[in-house]
């Protein structure tokens, strides 16, 4: 599996931006799809993930609200929808394909993408 990400870029406070992530190679339908992120210093971390064959997204708590995880089949590809961005948000974000037990898990996906760096002035 490959995973391309992209949409990155800089956007100030409040501002909107949507990811995608296009996978290619094999999937299988019981995988799932996950974006994480990681800011200089800190560790990576969990925003949110989708089933290919669910309709349940899961989000970190701090992201409920704000982002919205959502994909289309019939692309291979992953959204993520940021709203209302803060500095904080600022971070490489990753998106991630497996077959997790805990979609919040990083250590449960196998396959990274090259991460696409979101900037959020204030």
């Amino acid at each position: 599996v490959q995973l391309q990400a992209s949409g990155g870029g800089l956007v100030q406070a409040g501002g909107s931006l949507r990811l995608s992530c296009a996978a290619s190679g094999r999937t299988f339908s019981d995988s799932a799809m996950g974006w994480f992120r990681q800011a200089p210093g800190k560790e990576r971390e969990f925003v949110a993930a989708i089933r290919w064959s669910s309709n349940s997204p899961y989000y970190a708590d701090s992201m409920k609200g704000r982002f919205t995880i959502s994909r289309d089949n019939a692309k291979n590809t992953v959204y993520l929808q940021m709203n209302s961005l803060k500095p904080e948000d600022t971070a490489v974000y990753y998106c991630a394909s497996g077959t997790p037990e805990r979609l919040s898990w990083v250590q449960g996906y196998d396959y990274w993408g090259q991460g696409t760096l979101v900037t959020v002035s204030s």
